[in-house]
């Protein structure tokens, strides 16, 4: 199930508490990322995060589920994406563990 207009909105207004955030739209739902680093996803009206040392550490007790059928990754599901103060601690510290974006090359004119 695509997420809802009114889902995403909220989710976003959340994400943009902590700053730097940016969404990519995908077949109805969104990727989210922080800094430029891909940090997890926006499905089904839930906030899932990528199951870092960090996030695990942060989060013990969030549920984990995948965020869309056919997933390899099982996700972390934050559940209280208005706790601001978290939100925050949990993006800054998984943003020292994900890889740097891949540049992309430019193309060459034949």
């Amino acid at each position: 199930m695509a997420t809802s207009a009114q889902a995403y909105e909220f989710m976003s207004e959340q994400l943009n508490k902590v700053g730097d955030i940016t969404t990519r739209k995908m077949m109805g739902e969104y990727l989210v990322y922080f800094r430029q680093k891909l940090i997890g996803n926006i499905c089904d009206g839930q906030l899932y995060l990528k199951p870092t040392d960090s996030a695990l550490r942060l989060l013990p007790d969030a549920d984990r589920d995948y965020p869309y059928e056919g997933s390899k990754t099982k996700m972390i599901i934050m559940d209280d994406p208005e706790n601001t103060e978290l939100l925050t601690t949990v993006l800054h510290a998984m943003y020292e563990e994900l890889p740097e974006p891949k540049t992309k090359k430019a193309k060459s004119k034949k």
